[in-house]
């Protein structure tokens, strides 16, 4: 054999042997790819992941099923998705609990961080500072007097320790100076039947459900912790506007897959999630749940997710908060 066929032969065998990872990227998705949610099936972030995977359900031909296993502030979820086979038929709806987890637990069974991929975000949800109209707070400037006037004998709620609706409770302690009691629940609904009740203080909760109970009379909102105003909450400010930007908690929902999933397969669901989120059936579901979009590429949103993590490790130095195992 000359060094000629010898060359080509050996190219030859190159291109064949990579035929099947080629066809194998051109054809992802092929079968059904599963979304492990880490939430109860209704919960706000479970319900805009629902929205966007239905659609690129549809987009790729393939069923994208929505599995629930709640339960560890979500570690149930994380963990099975981080030690899954990284094929691209096991995703994750991934959401600010992500970053919470790592200050509530002593230990993990994985890395937060270098263990998962960001694909790309949905959008960030508002979270409303709401009160009972029985305690008389108009104004978050008010709440804020009322409990430096008082320091300690206020008490806020929270869904539990390290929750979102805890996360946006110490910023805006630690935003405004103020001293409160952290009554944390087993869940949302627990929280919210408090406040409804006036047995709790304040409370930060999703948009969502918090709007009906605004709109009726039966809660007052005092601000949101986004940078912007909520668009079906026009009137009410956002937490930076009446003076504490440090305040303002980004609490954001998206799509993660396990670490080493290929390029190829990242870049399909980018483009895929991509398309979805810009049709305006999808951006008009989410405006009506107060979604705001967030427009970054996977490796964006892998740095922002990062960030996010440290800068949750340092507000929980700096609130005290204890891991809860």
């Amino acid at each position: 054999m000359t060094r000629t066929h010898a060359l080509t032969g050996a190219l030859l065998l190159a291109t064949l042997g990579a035929i099947p990872t080629l066809a194998g990227a051109q054809t992802y998705p092929s079968r059904t790819v599963t979304a492990i949610s880490p939430f109860s099936a209704g919960n706000a972030a479970d319900v805009v992941g629902r929205i966007v995977l239905d659609q690129m359900s549809r987009h790729v031909g393939q069923p994208i099923i929505v599995e629930n296993r709640p339960g560890a502030g979500g570690l149930v979820a994380f963990n099975a998705v981080a030690k899954a086979n990284p094929d691209g038929y096991t995703t994750l709806l991934g959401t600010s609990s992500m970053s919470s987890g790592v200050v509530l637990h002593k230990s993990l069974p994985y890395d937060t961080v270098r263990d998962f991929t960001a694909v790309i975000p949905f959008g960030i949800q508002p979270s409303v500072l709401v009160t009972a109209p029985s305690k008389g707070f108009k104004t978050l400037a008010e709440l804020v007097a009322t409990a430096k006037a008082k320091p300690g004998e206020l008490n806020y709620a929270s869904a539990g320790i390290g929750a979102a609706s805890h996360i946006a409770a110490e910023r805006l302690r630690l935003a405004t100076g103020i001293s409160a009691q952290h009554v944390p629940f087993r869940g949302p609904n627990e929280a919210l039947a408090d406040v409804l009740a006036g047995r709790i203080d304040f409370y930060f909760v999703p948009l969502a459900p918090a709007l009906p109970l605004v709109t009726s009379g039966k809660l007052v909102a005092l601000a949101v912790s986004t940078p912007q105003r909520a668009p079906s909450m026009p009137d009410v400010p956002t937490t930076a506007e009446v003076g504490y930007p440090a305040a303002a908690y980004l609490f954001w929902s998206g799509l993660f897959v396990p670490a080493k999933t290929s390029a190829d397969v990242v870049g399909k669901l980018y483009d895929e999630g991509r398309k979805v989120l810009d049709l305006p059936n999808v951006q008009e579901s989410l405006t009506k749940l107060g979604v705001q979009p967030m427009r970054l590429t996977s490796a964006e949103f892998q740095k922002y997710f990062a960030d996010d993590v440290a800068e949750t490790v340092k507000l929980a130095k700096e609130a005290g908060i204890q891991p809860t195992d």
